[in-house]
């Protein structure tokens, strides 16, 4: 058995991501001196901490080539998310009062759709082929005249499948319907263009880009066709009066940070990433015999490889795997005790969810941390499946 580390080898980036250095250094002056409330505008404790945040909103804009009064702040993409989708739907019914999500969106996306479909309006979620996308035939077959609103997530958090973002905005900008994405795992991974792409909002977390948690953001589009949206957070009007309450300097400059080194890096990101997937699936394929990849084996965002290894449950696997920070899911199911949602809309079965592993990498991830994940996960599916063969 290989050695153990002194603390596990951290492999969930879906989860969070750990804050960047970089990032720290940029917050760190204001949670000290320049402590200053941004919508103070008497003195110059207020000025340095308001440029502060419009300078990260500037960043973060930069990263989806949006403009920079389209930002919203946010605690993070779950409110992002819930502001986007009951925002609008609270600007357009009862005119328009239908949404159109998908099986495989993150939970808050699909409590957002029961809580439109409890309070009067209508829902239809579609369903994903086997490597998680969404059939754009049947998308536009879904949009009927009172649709109000379009919601298909940028990259999923578990199966790591990137949806064709283009093709669905044009669709939803030919019938004249809004697009949202919650693009919490894509910000700043893969390359976004709100215009280009016609995203009409777009939800942001800055913890999933190496940046604090806590905060976040939401695009709304302010060029034609303007987005209308009502506010969930009612108060003194900031953020365009679309999000009230005293921003934190602090983290509004992690994600402008964040933003703004993402953007920066986003190819040589991308390039490791792309690197450590290959060596540790061919890896696990070596060394574990009838182990299957969930998701497309190429329009993926890298840094996730998500696999299910027959006959061999995951809670038992990650119990023999201290070493090793996984996980057999989204961390927003974690403890639920049910299987899968989004491996059970690609066909997987609830056996076969059960018996599934996400593995997430990233910026900080060696190949050696790597290499010592593919041993492990090896030693442990042998263990476990011999205990299995040794039951009576």
């Amino acid at each position: 058995m290989s050695a153990v580390p002194r603390k596990p080898i951290y492999l969930d980036y879906q989860a969070t991501t750990p804050l960047d250095p970089r990032v720290f250094a940029a917050m760190r002056p204001f949670l000290e001196e320049h402590f200053g409330n941004p919508h103070s505008a008497e003195h110059a404790y207020g000025w340095i901490a308001h440029e502060a945040v419009e300078e990260a909103r500037r960043h973060v804009a930069t990263v989806i080539a949006a403009r920079p009064e389209a930002i919203i702040f946010t605690s993070g993409a779950t409110e992002s998310n819930n502001l986007a989708i009951r925002g609008v739907f609270a600007a357009a019914m009862p005119q328009r009062d239908h949404l159109v999500t998908v099986a495989t969106e993150h939970k808050c996306v699909l409590e957002n759709a029961r809580w439109i479909a409890r309070h009067g309006g209508r829902v239809t979620i579609l369903p994903v082929d086997r490597q998680g996308l969404v059939d754009l035939d049947r998308l536009c077959a879904a949009i009927d005249d009172r649709t109000a609103l379009v919601s298909v997530m940028a990259v999923n958090n578990e199966i790591g499948t990137i949806q064709p973002l283009a093709e669905i905005g044009a669709l939803c900008r030919e019938r004249g319907v809004y697009f949202h994405t919650d693009a919490a795992q894509g910000f700043g991974k893969i390359p976004i263009d709100v215009d280009e792409m016609g995203i009409d909002l777009l939800s942001i977390s800055a913890h999933k880009v190496y940046g604090p948690k806590g905060v976040g953001a939401l695009y709304v589009r302010t060029s034609a066709p303007r987005v209308r949206i009502a506010p969930l957070i009612l108060g003194g009007g900031q953020e365009r009066g679309l999000r009230s309450g005293t921003l934190a300097p602090h983290q509004c400059v992690g994600l402008g940070e964040a933003a703004r080194i993402a953007g920066a890096e986003m190819v040589q990101d991308a390039e490791q990433a792309h690197h450590l997937f290959c060596r540790l699936w061919q890896g696990l394929q070596d060394a574990v015999p009838d182990i299957r990849l969930n998701g497309p084996a190429t329009k993926r965002w890298w840094g996730n490889c998500n696999v299910t290894i027959p006959g061999v449950r995951a809670e038992d696997l990650m119990a023999r795997l201290p070493d090793l920070a996984i996980s057999s899911g989204a961390a927003c199911g974690s403890g639920s005790g049910e299987p899968s949602y989004v491996l059970q809309a690609i066909g997987r079965t609830r056996h076969e969810a059960e018996q599934t592993l996400r593995i997430g990498f990233g910026r900080f991830t060696t190949t050696e941390e790597i290499d010592h994940a593919v041993t492990r996960i090896a030693e442990a599916v042998a263990a476990a499946r011999a205990n299995i063969r040794m039951v009576p």
